[in-house]
């Protein structure tokens, strides 16, 4: 709509000072001589708007000259009340500077968008981690926020899952990305991706580093998220799945896209999975719903379970009293919880 590229014209122009017509058109997806008749209206407003020639020309507003947010449309009203995440923004010690930064925006946008604003806030929450995920301890996340703002050099005690687990690092932080709750730091050189949960220690360092100027921590993140899960399904099962089973994640995938029918009613289907024992865990809890073919590795592992768990519940329950003698005082029951020895 022409109102709507009025003032987006408006909010370009204060944010880049100046632009050319052929620049305007490009961010607007509209032709230059649009462009123009646009220009020409918010002469017409009163806006004062001028528009130099010459190499260094284009169009820029009064030195200051500032638009209220009257433009905003219900909808985007109600999306900016969204866009602030309180959570992460306190993690990062920004909790402060957002909750200004929102107040300002409120306090500037006309009284019928407030109240489509202030109805966002009492009906929508976002809480970002999952139901079963513990909540990380990320004592260093300020700092390195504060280098990666400051292009400045850390050097970390990182432990990571091999051998040695502890480790020195040298980081030249791009950039920090929030994945299901869980913050990351990508950092240079290479880059590479570092839990922020699992350093030990941090020591800045007066160092300072340049950041590429082609580096996209967005586009970085794709691939690295595709490379990911490529390498985490390295693995395939042959599986029969009874009717009505549903499935997760990739193998839920597998199963929703195709699959074979057999006589019974049953569907065979090959799945990836990401290993013998997260297969065996994952598949186990399905029960007499789901037969493992192949590999025959995870079908024998499946199957000592199965005989173990029929073992166990084919004989009568010990008493309390025995229980309790043979448990411990914790009550806690050898192997609950533990790893599955193989």
């Amino acid at each position: 709509m022409k109102s709507s590229r009025l003032v987006s014209i408006l909010l370009l122009l204060q944010t880049r000072e100046r632009m050319t017509a052929a620049q305007l058109a490009e961010e607007l997806e509209v032709s230059v001589r649009t462009v123009y008749r646009d220009v020409e209206a918010l002469h017409a407003a009163g806006i004062p708007l001028y528009g130099d020639a010459g190499h260094a020309g284009g169009y820029r507003l009064l030195d200051g000259y500032r638009t209220r947010l009257t433009g905003l449309t219900a909808g985007e009203a109600e999306a900016l009340s969204l866009a602030g995440v309180p959570g992460p923004a306190a993690e990062l010690g920004l909790g402060g500077v957002l909750a200004a930064a929102r107040l300002k925006v409120r306090a500037a946008l006309p009284r019928e968008l407030r109240a489509h604003a202030d109805r966002i806030g009492d009906r929508f929450h976002l809480d970002a981690p999952g139901w079963y995920a513990d909540a990380d301890d990320t004592p260093y996340l300020p700092a390195v926020a504060d280098a990666v703002w400051n292009g400045r050099v850390l050097s970390v005690l990182y432990r990571r899952w091999r051998e040695p687990t502890d480790v020195r690092r040298r980081l030249e932080p791009y950039g920090l990305v929030l994945k299901a709750g869980r913050w990351y730091v990508v950092a240079g050189p290479g880059p590479r991706t570092f839990r922020v949960d699992q350093i030990l220690r941090l020591d800045p360092c007066d160092e300072e580093f340049t950041r590429p100027d082609d580096f996209d921590l967005a586009a970085y993140w794709t691939a690295y998220r595709r490379d990911f899960h490529e390498r985490l399904h390295r693995g395939e099962a042959v599986l029969r799945v009874a009717p009505g089973t549903r499935l997760t994640g990739a193998a839920g995938e597998a199963l929703a896209s195709g699959g074979e029918r057999e006589a019974d009613g049953w569907t065979r289907v090959t799945v990836p999975i990401e290993s013998v024992d997260r297969a065996h865990d994952a598949f186990l809890v399905h029960g007499a719903a789901v037969e493992v073919l192949e590999p025959a590795e995870l079908r024998d592992r499946i199957a000592r379970t199965a005989g173990a768990l029929a073992r166990l519940y084919s004989r009568n329950p010990p008493a309390p009293a025995e229980a309790g003698r043979r448990d411990g005082a914790d009550g806690h029951l050898p192997g609950a919880g533990d790893p599955v020895a193989g």
